[in-house]
């Protein structure tokens, strides 16, 4: 997220893992940071050396790598149609499972099954990568089923179905916000009333405060940041972005941001004393964060010509700048002090050079900084090496990672972040999970 924040790594993910491991959504800060030396600085002409490859189901779950082993979720359908539609509901019978691999042979150590029926649009598998936090696994799957699971052996701890538990409605696009753990709390997005978000005992799983009211609680995982000189909890649902005190669950202040189809998605990004946004159909905002208080004034709000509004892949954040890919499929580079724009290319996911008004629509890149450049995987299954600045795209290298065998409005797609941990990049797509190295000679 932002070099500011590197105090919150320290206090509240060291516990997680060790400094190689890769043990939740965007890494151990949560924030697409990988801080390994001894990477390439380009890819081989004759592409990756693949350490392992297996076969693996459905899902849009990333990988997480901790303590040498590897953990990703998939769905192994029995029957239904699975065709994807943007607003139609499959319904499929099949189960959910959490698979243990071996990190540096992919061979596999556990599995965690279990019966999941779907009722959701876009019907994969899984949306959640799994949390691991010292000697427990925490997994969330499209249906709401959570649970907590002993890392080593798979064995059920604790098991929760969200749904059922608050009386909530089940989101279109299934339940897709990764798990946080915060000290000794599980933070969940949930839904029901007053229930939008929910904190639990992560040794027991009971309920320890739940908070907010939405009829749609997004898509958009539960964050951290530190500013007003205390720690805020971030909760961007379908309606609007809200700060919570992570112990207690008391609001500090929200503010409206109503994407369409409660399509709030990315996890909101923080730089100084900005604070940004985005979702669908171009609705993007922008907050000055009280340096003195937990409170905000807007900054700016999205238009057509300013702003920066994903639907799929959270941005990355420095020096008061946003990189990411917009709902038109376009890269941006934008000011989250102001919301101007200061430069667009399709070329991270299509792999062309020209300037066009649109890329792929509703596109998917995720973004990771090593050092001074970025690893960029994008949703045609390429794997980019880019530096970034407030001039300029600058391409470095590029390798086919995976292929893109999954479906997603009308073309072939991989929407899932890898990991990168041990010096490899750990990838999934509807077929195969792999492990490829990108460790320098």
């Amino acid at each position: 997220m932002i070099r500011g924040c590197t105090f919150l790594v320290i206090v509240q993910v060291a516990t997680l893992a060790a400094a190689a491991d890769w043990p939740q959504w965007m890494g151990p800060g949560r924030d697409g940071v990988w801080s390994e030396t001894g990477i390439v600085d380009q890819f081989p002409e004759g592409g990756l050396t693949y350490l392992w490859r297996r076969p693996i189901h459905g899902g849009f779950a990333g990988p997480a790598v901790a303590g040498g082993k590897v953990y990703v979720t998939d769905y192994l359908k029995s029957s239904g149609d699975d065709k994807p539609a943007p607003t139609r509901r499959n319904e499929l019978r099949g189960q959910e499972r959490v698979l243990c691999l071996d990190a540096r042979t992919g061979d596999e150590l556990w599995v965690h099954q279990y019966d999941c029926n779907y009722s959701i649009s876009y019907p994969a598998g899984p949306r959640c990568t799994p949390t691991v936090a010292g000697d427990k696994v925490f997994t969330l799957g499209a249906m709401g089923d959570l649970f907590c699971l002993d890392a080593a052996s798979g064995r059920v701890i604790w098991s929760k179905n969200l749904p059922r538990a608050y009386d909530a409605p089940l989101p279109l696009w299934g339940f897709a916000g990764h798990p946080l753990v915060h000290g000794n709390l599980l933070i969940c997005t949930a839904g029901g009333e007053n229930s939008a978000v929910v904190a639990l005992n992560k040794e027991t799983g009971e309920e320890v405060w739940k908070a907010l009211n939405t009829p749609e609680i997004g898509y958009s995982p539960p964050t951290l940041i530190e500013a007003g000189g205390v720690t805020q909890l971030l909760i961007f649902h379908g309606k609007s972005i809200n700060s919570l005190n992570p112990a207690t669950g008391q609001l500090y202040w929200t503010e409206p941001l109503a994407t369409a189809y409660g399509m709030a998605i990315m996890a909101p990004r923080k730089d100084g004393e900005y604070l940004f946004a985005g979702g669908h159909n171009g609705r993007s905002l922008g907050l000055r964060l009280d340096p003195s208080m937990p409170a905000v004034t807007v900054a700016w709000r999205g238009s057509r010509t300013i702003g920066l509004a994903p639907v799929s892949g959270t941005p990355f954040v420095v020096d008061g700048v946003a990189y990411g890919i917009d709902g038109n499929g376009l890269f941006r580079a934008v000011r989250i002090d102001t919301g101007e724009r200061l430069w667009a290319t399709s070329r991270p996911v299509n792999g062309r050079d020209d300037e066009q008004r649109s890329g792929a629509n509703e596109g998917a890149t995720f973004v990771t900084r090593n050092g001074e450049r970025y690893f960029i995987f994008g949703e045609n299954g390429d794997l980019v090496i880019a530096r970034l600045t407030p001039q300029r795209y600058d391409e470095i290298s590029r390798t086919k990672l995976l292929d893109p065998v999954g479906v997603g409005l009308g073309r072939q797609i991989v929407w899932s972040h890898p990991a990168y941990a041990d010096k490899c990049v750990f990838a999934r797509n509807d077929r195969e999970i792999v492990c490829a190295s990108l460790a320098a000679e």
